[in-house]
């Protein structure tokens, strides 16, 4: 028997809000007496009993998408979207781009629940997750409760498999939660004290998975299947033992296992190594629009792998319905003019890193001499006051962008104008005095200020060689530092050699992107303003220190940093949204003062490349790793292909 969309659904449409994309489902709706209606490509398979009718393949209370946001209208099944990536690997961005997610952002950043039906939080420490009811994984297994216990029981807090313990965004302070099933759609993590990460880490574009399909990988574990067997499989994959098998298998994230079950939109079918990955729609995906059809509306994405450098030209001679990845604005000029002859639009994003690109002084070099320097305030403000953003802005972005500190940008509602221009003003006399009181007054023969051990400050700054953008912008500074006494010295090395540099203290300097959240709220980490992880460039071993628990790297002796990390501390222990809030200001003047990194430019805009068939592309957007997934928070399930023509894969 056909399910039949019920009647009290209609109204929760009709009040809707007209902006509103994605709503947290509790019904789906278009109408009374409206049916589900069958994926076409789907359709012989249904006919031939190899899959089950749409109505008993979605949950009974589907998450709903709302057609009828800007840039969204109803859509149609079927089609093959193409994709160019450079390396294997960026399978991932399926998971990516295809953001389903326990808790997702909406358009305007608002946490709202996706494959959960709802989560209820008491006291920022006890959190309820509630499944939808017959849910199921890509294989047409139950997804359940069980699900969740695995991973927790038998893996995340498992010797073996998880070394060093669950992950850092499940504790609080070293405390573990404790999980209790309370149903077959309902687990309940509670600590002693407010975790701020853990709503916030499942909605991330890498995002917290605290469920794996229970089903699949048991029959990788010890505990659940015969050893000896378990050991012939390991020897059979050239593998250690089966924790390894196990890991092996084990690609949530990753999406390049195909015969691992899935929640995502689209499924893997092609095992790596390849240069063309074939992702079909998850028959059993939880979403729907609002006249009944099951989500996505794509069938097929095509993924081929390409040269990097050959990416441009390929999007632009139309190889590609949908492309970010790989492209630049340096390369706009010649995507716009490839527009009519391959029926494409180029449209500009908005990045919303908190710079584009950014200096960092390493404040843990090795070089003695160096440190001092670099630890010294005054040096990193003079610094950032000998750089033209403006000549950098007009020359490379056609004065399309923003001049500003490596900090958060208006869109953020905890923005205020002296995070982004204190101590980021074009202003040379005021660098050479900050020199010159430092005790750096003596030059040598070339005009170039002299250390306190006689050797002349030149430093060399280590870039990862991927871009032609920043070897331009750093011939730029590099003028105007020699104007302040200081020479600059570009150093290019392969992305593992420069991070390997910067890491052990042999770097002095280091260029990388800024921050990858610029818009932030205050209910979302500041860690990234805080010395917490080693992959932050201008205190590698402070972060490596903290991320290893003390067992790895050097505890942070600057006051500065020990400052930040006591309000990193307090905001994870905040009892409320307004005292988040406080800590974050607190902690963005002390950045904004201090100068931990050197922001140069912000706010550039990012190509996309859209195939004028494709529909439900913004042609505005804004364009990040975190939060937002690149294309995920605008939802491709919901992109669909308009008009005739042949689709190519």
């Amino acid at each position: 028997m056909k399910r039949l969309l019920p009647v009290w659904a209609a109204l929760l449409i009709a009040a809707a809000p007209v902006a509103a994309l994605w709503a947290p489902g509790t019904a789906v709706a278009a109408g009374a007496g409206v049916t589900f209606q069958e994926t076409p490509s789907l359709a012989g398979r249904v006919a031939e009993g190899k899959l089950p009718p749409v109505e008993d393949r979605v949950p009974k209370v589907p998450s709903v998408v709302f057609m009828n946001a800007k840039d969204k209208t109803p859509g149609r099944h079927g089609g093959d979207m193409r994709l160019i990536m450079g390396k294997g690997r960026d399978v991932r961005l399926m998971t990516i781009y295809g953001y389903a997610r326990l808790v997702a952002y909406t358009t305007d950043l608002k946490l709202v629940a996706d494959i959960l039906e709802r989560f209820e939080v008491k006291d920022g420490r006890e959190f309820t997750l509630t499944l939808r009811p017959g849910h199921k994984w890509s294989d047409g297994h139950p997804f359940t409760a069980e699900d969740f216990r695995y991973y927790w029981q038998d893996m995340a807090t498992n010797k073996k498999l998880s070394p060093l313990g669950p992950r850092k965004k499940l504790l609080v302070g070293e405390e573990l939660p404790e999980f209790k099933v309370i149903d077959k759609r309902t687990v309940r993590y509670t600590w002693s004290r407010p975790n701020s990460f853990f709503l916030a880490g499942m909605a991330g574009a890498a995002p917290l998975f605290i469920y794996r399909p229970a089903h699949y990988m048991k029959r990788f574990h010890a505990r659940y299947s015969d050893t000896a067997e378990l050991k012939k499989m390991a020897e059979k994959e050239r593998l250690m033992d089966w924790s390894v098998l196990h890991l092996s298998k084990d690609r949530m994230y990753t999406l390049d296992n195909p015969e691992m079950p899935t929640l995502q939109p689209w499924m893997n079918t092609t095992k790596p190594p390849s240069q063309r990955f074939v992702f079909v729609r998850n028959p059993f995906f939880h979403r729907v629009d609002t006249a009944g059809r099951q989500l996505p509306y794509i069938d097929r994405v095509i993924m081929n792998i390409s040269l990097r450098d050959l990416i441009p030209a390929k999007a632009g001679a139309g190889e590609s319905d949908l492309q970010s990845r790989y492209i630049a604005f340096e390369d706009y000029t010649f995507l716009k003019e490839s527009e009519k002859r391959y029926d494409q639009s180029v449209h500009l994003w908005r990045t919303v890193k908190g710079s584009h690109i950014a200096i960092y002084p390493n404040l843990n070099t090795k070089d003695p001499a160096w440190r001092k320097i670099l630890r010294d305030v005054r040096f990193r403000r003079a610094l950032s006051l000998a750089i033209d953003r403006n000549e950098i802005n007009q020359v490379a972005y056609f004065g399309l962008a923003r001049g500003g500190n490596n900090s958060i940008i208006e869109e953020s509602p905890l923005f205020r104008p002296e995070y982004r221009t204190l101590w980021a003003g074009f202003d040379l006399a005021r660098a050479n005095r900050l020199l010159d009181e430092m005790g750096l007054d003596k030059k040598d023969g070339d005009g170039i200020r002299l250390l306190p051990d006689g050797r002349s400050a030149i430093i060399t700054i280590d870039t990862s060689g991927e871009k032609t953008e920043i070897t331009d912008i750093l011939e730029l500074i590099h003028d105007t530092w020699l104007k302040a006494g200081i020479k600059m010295l570009p150093r290019p090395a392969q992305r593992d050699i420069f991070r390997n540099r910067v890491f052990s203290g042999d770097s002095k300097m280091a260029v990388w992107s800024g921050l990858s959240n610029g818009i932030p709220t205050a209910d979302m980490t500041p860690d990234e303003f805080v010395p917490t992880r080693q992959y932050q460039l201008q205190w590698p071993k402070w972060g490596k220190f903290m991320e290893s628990n003390g067992q790895a790297g050097e505890p942070p002796d600057l006051p500065e940093a020990k400052q930040l990390l006591d309000l990193m501390s307090a905001w994870n222990n905040a009892s409320g949204l307004s005292e988040q809030e406080e800590i974050w200001h607190r902690i963005l003047k002390i950045h904004a003062e201090q100068v931990f990194s050197i922001g140069i430019i912000n706010r550039t805009l990012q190509p996309v490349v859209v195939n004028n068939r494709l529909r439900n592309v913004p042609a505005e957007g804004f364009h990040n790793w975190n939060p937002g997934a690149y294309f995920g928070v605008y939802r491709p399930d919901t992109f669909w292909f308009a008009g005739k023509g042949k689709d190519r894969g």
